[in-house]
């Protein structure tokens, strides 16, 4: 960086740096320069910096990595609160014939609700598993891409298809799914229009044909021979639920990770959602090839799906993220809630040392970034790293009296003070910067009206 470099300081803070070490600071600085962290550390920031622009007084607040989402469906969220009662089978079997009615101004309408929730959860990078693709609905994937953009945000956008209608034994309606070479063709398309792999990147696109029971096998290989080809990542809905083993063992004569090994599904550039029911052979199969999972935990529990064995995939050294999942199965869509959830979820299932919250807090950052292929850029707070940062407010009265800033993140109540995206302001004293919050409410709500009238 250049003594021009336009600057901004963070300091009196406490910083969790999710580094290699675990490093943390009880009262520490940063320095932004350009999109970059230039210095991290204890104390004050040095004397005599040049370019500040922006001086952010720390007091009473924890500085962590932005969040990194791992698991969304945008589209959802104009469908929230419908279908609260039902596994996921029954769920999307009611709802699919309500998806298959969006068009670009819906989905574009869902993506702000989604993304403005993103922000204000503490999100840095959003993902979002798009896999809807109605006739003549027209440009689907880049109205998503345009609202991460206006938004301010990192953004992965998994293009995700399905080509397994009810006429062929899947669960959406046959005017929900693509054809084989459509889908293919499309996702394509995508990744030539929108993929951006630098390490500046604020757009990539993933292969992402939506679940073993919605995809034909041929898609579910073609994509991974599409995406391997042309260096991007694969990502899809697996091992979610009790009925998802036994529809792949009726229909392919195996169960859900066998199956993904025979497609060219398991690997070091896939992370798959939920795995909920993995055995131990295949967590250790998980871990031996580096293929990443997204937990869900809320989700999961809004869906009745089970709880997740994470402990025993972050024992074996799997990567794990965290994921919000799609909005009409956690209505809230506030990424760090999902760091209590899966604190509690874990010990649910695994007693009080099951996981701890720094190793959640590190599933939201780092975990998400290894899933992502992205830990060398994103995901801690280190030195020549994109300035993707989080503050949050950890000294009045929901933390009064936590000694540990860590614990209260994740057992306790926080409030996202700030948050840059290459350092660029998206939250600021807990309001979004970039965009009209109440103009995203409204375009939302009429959204939702209108496909409620389809």
């Amino acid at each position: 960086m250049t003594a021009s470099t336009e600057r901004i300081v963070i300091e009196n803070c406490s910083i969790a740096t999710v580094d290699a070490d675990d490093t943390e600071y009880a009262t520490g600085h940063v320095v932004v320069a350009g999109n970059r962290i230039e210095s991290v550390g204890a104390g004050p920031a040095p004397a005599g910096l040049e370019g500040v622009v922006r001086r952010v007084d720390g007091t009473g607040h924890l500085l962590t990595p932005g969040l990194i989402n791992t698991h969304h469906h945008f589209y959802q969220w104009i469908t929230r609160g419908l279908a609260t009662d039902h596994n996921l089978f029954n769920w999307l079997v009611t709802l699919y014939p309500t998806w298959a009615r969006i068009d670009e101004q819906m989905t574009y309408a869902a993506a702000q609700g989604s993304l403005g929730m993103m922000a204000r959860g503490g999100v840095t990078t959003a993902m979002d598993h798009h896999y809807v693709f109605p006739q003549g609905s027209g440009d689907l994937s880049g109205s998503i891409i345009r609202a991460a953009s206006e938004m301010g945000v990192r953004f992965t956008l998994a293009r995700g298809s399905m080509d397994r209608g009810t006429s062929d034994g899947g669960l959406p309606p046959d005017f929900a799914v693509e054809t084989l070479e459509g889908a293919l063709a499309a996702t394509e398309a995508t990744i030539d229009q929108h993929h951006d792999a630098s390490f500046d990147s604020m757009t990539q696109i993933a292969v992402a044909p939506c679940s073993p029971f919605s995809v034909s096998t041929e898609l579910m290989k073609q994509g991974a021979e599409l995406a391997r080809r042309r260096g991007v990542r694969l990502h899809t809905h697996g091992s979610e639920t009790v009925e998802e083993e036994q529809f792949c063992k009726e229909l392919f004569g195996m169960g859900p990770t066998d199956y993904f090994e025979s497609t060219g599904w398991l690997g070091d550039d896939v992370w798959m959602a939920h795995c909920v029911h993995l055995s131990d052979d295949a967590v250790a199969r998980f871990a031996a090839t580096g293929t990443g999972v997204a937990h869900c935990p809320t989700s999961n529990g809004r869906l009745g799906s089970g709880i997740a064995p994470i402990r025993s995939l972050l024992d074996a050294g799997a990567p794990v993220g965290l994921g919000v999942d799609g909005s009409a199965s956690n209505e809230s869509g506030r990424m760090v809630d999902e760091l209590h959830q899966a604190l509690l979820a874990a010990r649910y299932r695994g007693g009080p040392l099951a996981l701890s919250a720094r190793e959640a807090l590190t599933m939201a950052t780092m975990g998400g970034a290894r899933c992502l292929g992205r830990a060398g850029e994103l995901g801690s707070i280190e030195v020549g790293k994109q300035a993707d940062l989080a503050l949050w407010r950890v000294g009045d009265l929901p933390g009064a009296g936590i000694v540990d800033p860590v614990t209260t993140l994740v057992f306790g109540a926080p409030a996202l003070e700030h948050l840059f995206v290459a350092g660029r302001p998206v939250v600021s004293g807990g309001a979004l910067t970039t965009v009209d919050v109440d103009e995203l409410a409204g375009r939302a709500a009429a959204a939702s009206a209108r496909i409620a009238g389809r």
